[in-house]
C-alpha cells in the first residue's frame, strides 16, 4: 500500500448518493467487485451499476475456505481464505457469500458456513501445521488442523491458547503482530506441500499463493496473481545484477523465489509440489516452449 500525506479532517462524503461523470470504467473483475446486477459501493462514481452494496466484514472460521469463481461447489477455486482472514461480504444467500478478500481484494464466492462475525486476531499459527486439541492436553482428541498463517483470537491457559474451536499449543503459534523477516525461510515451511490451483497453504499451494503468503508473514502485502505480482513486487533487476536470496523470478504464468544465487524455491505444476531446484533446470525446461523463459527479475529492498 502507498503512504499518503496527512490531510486536514473533512466532512465524510455522502456514500448513499453519487454522480457518475463520463463513461463507465472498465475494471479488472478479479480485484474489483462487479457483477451484472451489483457492485461494491466504493465503485460508485467510477462504474455504473443497477445496484451498489456496502461491504460487511466477516472472518473465515474454516481451516481453509476456497474462494470460487461462481456459486457452485464445482466452480474453479481462484484463491483460498485461511482461518481468521477477513472476507468483505457484498451479497449473501443461504449457501453462498459474494465479495472480496480483505488481504488483497480478490473477488469471488465463499460458502456461507465458512464465515462468521468478524474477529480480532491475537495469535498466528507459526508452524507448518498446528493441531487444535479438544482440551489443554496434548493427549486429548484433535478436533482440527490449522495451516501456517492462520490467525485467531485466544487467551492463554497454561501452555495452551484457548480459542472457540479448542486449544492450540503455544509452541505452534506466535502473537499476531510479530512478523517474520525472511520470506524465503517462511516459504521453506511449504516444501513438500502439493501444488493445487488457487492454494495458499491449506492442503496445498500454488506459485503466486506461496509468494503472497510468505511475504504476508513478513508484513508485505502483494496481489494474488502472477501477472499482478510481476508489475508490483519490488523493483526490476538489470540483466547484469547477480541474483541473491529472496529475489523473485517471473516466467510465463509462473513465479518463484531464489534460495541463493542459483537455486529456485517454487510451487509448480511440473513436480506438482513445492521444491527447490536449480534455476538453470527450470529455464531449460521452459525454453522449448518459450522464446523468453524469464520475463523479469525483481527484488524487494530489505
Amino acid at each position: 500500500m502507498n503512504d499518503t500525506e496527512a490531510k486536514a479532517p473533512s466532512a465524510q462524503p455522502d456514500r448513499t448518493r453519487f454522480k457518475l461523470q463520463g463513461r463507465s470504467a472498465v475494471l479488472d473483475k478479479r480485484v474489483h467487485a462487479i457483477r451484472s446486477d451489483l457492485a461494491d459501493m466504493s465503485l460508485a462514481g467510477v462504474l455504473f451499476s443497477a445496484h451498489y452494496a456496502r461491504a460487511v466484514e466477516m472472518s473465515c472460521v474454516w481451516p481453509g475456505a476456497p474462494v470460487q469463481s461462481a456459486k457452485s461447489v464445482g466452480a474453479e477455486c481462484v484463491t483460498q481464505l485461511l482461518r481468521g482472514e477477513i472476507f468483505h461480504v457484498l451479497d449473501v444467500t443461504a449457501d453462498w457469500a459474494w465479495g472480496f478478500c480483505g488481504h488483497d481484494g480478490y473477488v469471488g464466492y465463499v460458502r456461507r458456513e465458512a464465515l462468521d462475525v468478524r474477529e480480532t486476531a491475537t495469535h498466528r499459527i507459526s508452524t507448518s501445521l498446528a493441531p487444535v486439541f479438544s482440551d489443554p492436553d496434548i493427549k486429548s482428541r484433535i478436533v482440527d488442523y490449522w495451516p501456517r498463517g492462520s490467525v485467531f483470537p485466544a487467551t492463554v491457559e497454561g501452555a495452551f491458547l484457548c480459542c472457540a474451536e479448542g486449544f492450540v499449543h503455544q509452541r505452534h503459534a506466535t502473537d499476531a503482530i510479530i512478523l517474520e523477516n525472511d520470506w524465503v525461510a517462511v516459504a521453506e515451511h511449504y516444501l513438500g506441500q502439493p501444488y493445487i490451483w488457487g492454494g495458499r497453504g491449506h492442503q496445498g499451494v500454488d506459485c503466486s499463493g506461496l509468494v503472497q503468503i510468505a511475504l504476508a508473514q513478513c508484513g508485505k502485502s502483494v496481489p494474488r496473481d502472477t501477472d499482478l505480482q510481476r508489475e508490483s513486487i519490488g523493483t526490476v533487476l538489470s540483466d547484469e545484477e547477480t541474483l541473491q536470496r529472496g529475489d523473485f523470478i517471473f516466467f510465463p504464468g509462473h513465479v518463484g523465489m531464489m534460495m541463493d544465487e542459483s537455486r529456485l524455491l517454487h510451487a509448480n505444476a511440473y513436480w506438482m509440489t513445492t521444491v527447490i531446484e536449480p534455476l538453470a533446470d527450470v529455464v531449460a525446461r521452459l525454453a522449448p516452449d518459450h522464446h523468453q523463459p524469464i520475463l523479469t527479475r525483481r527484488r524487494i529492498s530489505r
